[in-house]
């Protein structure tokens, strides 16, 4: 395990050269791949999102494939379709762009629903089906989305159970001020890509060890509670008209169990979750009326539900 976590670190700290200032945005991205996730990036165009993306394919030496999402882009382009051969009078399989091991689905609100349900089977069980017939695809899987900010010109809005699908959502958001003035004072981000030379530091073989080595990371029944009640918590706050469902239990573990492995512990810690708990919340809840009549967001909501749930104790023997 020590091994692996190394290597990881190595990653991370490259990332860290490229995207400047954005050290817990890039760990929680890798935390997700990690628990075998996919994330949602939501922001402005501008910040990194596709940088990160790319930086991740390259360090990983993944089958790396982007996709503009355009109202035009139909659900065939990313799972293929069939071509006819008059020359022998046989239909031949292309495969579509979601064969590869990450894919960037670069603003993926500006697609049309039926193309973005594509997606749907891709996420959860890591195949396609095409005239009745499933192909797995490459292991490991991996889907970074990014969409523009709710309302922005041209978007639709992504369907709930979409949503559910990412193990976590986050905004990488504008750099800080010291961060911004050293990327004025350098050069383009992708002769920067050039100038940092990333060579792989993890195989995709190496993350299938990573998620099975976290999958194995000892979880006590009073954390386990812990992250249940803070979950049960989005269900009954007179703040949300939309809780988490029970598929959010599972991704808070996930990336529970992630975070615990990368910081080489063998087993979770409270804190753990509750750092984990508004990266994997806030896609899947909907503020009420009553949240929006005192003027709360999700952030402050979230906030509130993890101040109101006291940490359980950890027994010294673990």
């Amino acid at each position: 395990m020590s091994e692996l976590r190394d290597q990881v670190e190595v990653l991370l700290s490259q990332i860290q050269k490229v995207l400047l200032g954005k050290e817990q945005e890039i760990r929680e991205v890798f935390l997700a791949l990690a628990a075998g996730g996919n994330v949602l990036l939501e922001d402005i165009p501008g910040v990194g999102k596709t940088t990160l993306a790319l930086c991740l394919a390259q360090l990983i030496d993944l089958d790396y494939k982007r996709v503009q999402f355009t109202p035009d882009v139909m659900p065939s382009d990313l799972t293929g379709f069939s071509v006819y051969r008059p020359q022998d009078g046989t239909f031949v399989y292309q495969k579509g762009s979601l064969f590869c091991q990450l894919l960037l689905a670069d603003e993926i609100n500006r697609t049309l629903p039926k193309t973005q349900s594509a997606l749907l089977e891709a996420m959860e069980e890591k195949k396609v089906t095409v005239e009745g017939v499933t192909r797995a695809l490459p292991s490991p899987f991996f889907v970074i989305a990014t969409q523009n900010v709710k309302n922005s010109t041209g978007t639709m809005p992504l369907p709930e159970s979409q949503m559910d699908r990412f193990i976590i959502s986050e905004s990488l958001g504008l750099p800080d001020y010291d961060s911004e003035l050293k990327l004025a004072m350098e050069t383009t981000e992708e002769s920067r890509l050039v100038a940092q030379n990333l060579k792989p530091c993890l195989t995709g073989e190496q993350m299938l060890m990573i998620q099975k080595e976290t999958q194995q990371i000892f979880v006590t029944e009073d954390v386990a509670r812990y992250l249940l009640d803070l979950i049960t918590a989005t269900r009954k706050s007179p703040y949300l008209e939309r809780g988490a469902g029970p598929r959010a239990t599972i991704a808070l573990m996930r990336m529970a169990r992630a975070a615990a492995w990368l910081k080489g512990r063998e087993y979770v810690r409270p804190f753990d979750v509750a750092e984990q708990f508004p990266y994997v919340v806030r896609h899947r809840i909907k503020e009420s009326a009553a949240a929006q009549l005192e003027h709360k967001d999700k952030e402050q909501i979230i906030r509130e539900i993890l101040s109101e749930h006291k940490t359980p104790t950890i027994r010294r023997s673990i």
